[in-house]
């Protein structure tokens, strides 16, 4: 699915990641890597091969755009170093794309470790009159682009049947994208009459008129 904003193209893809035309860069957010090494140490039961997901559909995302750099809009990683580091670490090896963090609440990983490895970490980004950030947020003057929210619809068919499914949130100056990672929840949003809703049902994105 692609969008004009303020004279600019975006893709937004079904990975829930979105391509900046005229900059090359792919914007994802809310990867949340080590979030299933997490929960696996405390006994939570997730299958192991989440793990493997999240770097496939990153795999797959990066090879679709070939972008010149990669924007994470925030929790790149969910919490303290676990096993998944290290695959993060290898992941960067592999890669010649331009990494970039801008820094989330669950970032608490020290931005040195990052450095290390050579993702630079931001605060926010501004270019070309928009706003790159985790938390949504609104500044007159420009189109926000951010995360944190993991946004999601409940869409209704005939009867009570119903079925809830990620999607792009956008309002008049801000877009939230949906979580990238494989096992992050989401949080069923309440739009207004002029938002605009694109939903993510299998390996197509959607602009629907309600919900």
């Amino acid at each position: 699915m692609q969008v004009t904003i303020n004279n600019q193209t975006f893709t937004l893809h079904f990975t829930g990641a979105v391509f900046w035309h005229e900059q090359n860069v792919l914007l994802i957010s809310d990867l949340h890597l080590g979030k299933v090494s997490h929960f696996r140490k405390h006994g939570v039961a997730i299958p192991k091969n989440a793990v493997t997901k999240n770097f496939s559909q990153l795999d797959f995302a990066v090879a679709f755009f070939n972008p010149g750099k990669v924007i994470f809009l925030g929790d790149l990683f969910h919490s303290a170093i676990n096993s998944e580091w290290e695959l993060f670490q290898g992941w960067m090896l592999s890669t010649s794309i331009e990494i970039t963090l801008i820094a989330g609440n669950h970032d608490i990983i020290s931005q040195n470790f990052y450095t290390d490895i050579g993702v630079q970490v931001f605060n926010e980004i501004v270019a070309e009159g928009f706003l790159l950030t985790h938390y949504p947020e609104v500044r007159e003057g420009f189109f926000n682009f951010c995360g944190h929210i993991h946004p999601a619809v409940n869409i209704y068919g005939k009867g009570r049947q119903s079925i809830k499914l990620p999607c792009f949130f956008q309002k008049e100056h801000q877009m939230i994208l949906p979580a990238f990672g494989e096992f992050t929840g989401t949080f069923v949003i309440n739009p207004s009459e002029n938002d605009n809703i694109y939903v993510i049902a299998k390996k197509e994105v959607m602009l629907i008129s309600k919900v």
